[in-house]
C-alpha cells in the first residue's frame, strides 16, 4: 500500500505543479516518488505554508543541484571570469593534413 507524503512534501505537492522546475519534466501521480522538494535557501526548517521556499525537482536535477553547491563550496566549478583560453587543440592539424594528400 502506498503511503501518502507527509509534512512540507505533502503541502508542496498540493500547491505546486508536478513538474521539475529545472528540466520541465511532468510527473503523473504514479511517479511522484521521483519528484522531490528542494529548499531554495537550503534551510530544511524554513517551510512557509505558501511554498515560497520550495521548488519541485526530479531526483536527477535535485542531486545535480546539491552537487553543484558542494562543488562551489570546495572551490571547484567554473573558471575565473575573463580568463582567456590558451590551449589550441587543433593547432597542428594543418600540418598533419598537408602530408595526407
Amino acid at each position: 500500500m502506498k503511503r501518502p507524503p507527509s509534512g512540507y512534501r505533502e503541502q508542496a505537492l498540493k500547491i505546486l505543479p508536478w513538474i521539475c522546475t529545472r528540466c520541465a519534466r511532468e510527473f503523473p501521480a504514479s511517479r511522484l516518488r521521483e519528484l522531490t522538494v528542494h529548499h531554495k535557501d537550503g534551510d530544511h526548517d524554513h517551510n512557509p505554508p505558501d511554498g515560497s521556499n520550495w521548488e519541485l525537482l526530479c531526483i536527477y536535477c535535485h542531486e545535480n543541484e546539491h552537487a553543484r553547491v558542494e562543488d562551489a563550496r570546495a572551490g571547484g566549478g567554473a573558471e575565473k571570469p575573463g580568463a582567456p583560453a590558451t590551449h589550441k587543440a587543433l593547432a597542428g592539424l594543418g600540418g598533419l593534413l598537408k602530408g595526407k594528400k
